[in-house]
Parts: structure tokens; C-alpha cells; sequence
């Protein structure tokens, strides 16, 4: 059975970028487009891993971040996001503890390779 990943992001591109690039090494990706979506799909849907936007409305990454942590501490958590400052990177690492933090624009092969570590996968 196919391990998946959920991408949680306000741009619908985004969602159907990762999705393109991970279920052609045979990773499933559910979408979300809200923090609240996410949680609410957390209740039905749970996935093995989680790639986060942290600027979204209404809910942003941060805040989506504890309350899944908050759901369930065991989901590996990775941001992804355009917030590539090193303040933004050790917030995310160090204090609030995310499982990897993957800046936009990404490479294909980063993408691939990051999300099988975070899933534990044995990389290519």
C-alpha cells in the first residue's frame, strides 16, 4: 500500500505540482486548501506525512501546525513555503520543532528525496 502525503496549500498549483511529481514515484497526495480543511480531513483521512504552506488566510502554517501536532504529535510535519529566510528556517526547526522545512521554488529531485526521508522511505 502506497504511503500519503498531504499538502496543505491556498495555491491549487502548488497541490498539483507536489501531486504530479510524488504519485510518479508512487507516493498518494490528498490536497487541502485551508488549515482548517486540513484539520478537518486530519479527523477522517489520516495521512503519513504533512507538507505545510505557512502563508495562507484565514489560518496560517504556524498556528495549523500546532493544532495537528495537537491532533496527533506522531504526523511528521515538513513546511513548505516561500519563507526562506534563515529566522523563518530555525523557527520552523529549532523552536516550533517541524520535521524539515522545504523552501519554494523546489527542485524535483529535493522534493522527491525530502519527502521519502520524511516518510521514512529508503532514498534513491
Amino acid at each position: 500500500m502506497n504511503q500519503t502525503v498531504m499538502v496543505v496549500d491556498d495555491e491549487p498549483d502548488t497541490i498539483d505540482l507536489v501531486r504530479l511529481v510524488l504519485e510518479s514515484e508512487g507516493i498518494d497526495v490528498v490536497g487541502a486548501n485551508s488549515g482548517p480543511e486540513c484539520l478537518e480531513m486530519l479527523d477522517s483521512n489520516r495521512p503519513d506525512a504533512i507538507l505545510l504552506d505557512i502563508m495562507m488566510p484565514e489560518m496560517d502554517g504556524w498556528e495549523t501546525f500546532h493544532k495537528i501536532k495537537e491532533k496527533d504529535a506522531t504526523i511528521p510535519v515538513s513546511m513548505l513555503t516561500v519563507k526562506s529566510q534563515e529566522f523563518d528556517k530555525m523557527l520552523g526547526l529549532h523552536v516550533l520543532k517541524t520535521d524539515d522545512y522545504i523552501t519554494k521554488p523546489f527542485g524535483r529531485k529535493e522534493l522527491i528525496e525530502r519527502t521519502k526521508a520524511l516518510l521514512g522511505l529508503k532514498l534513491s
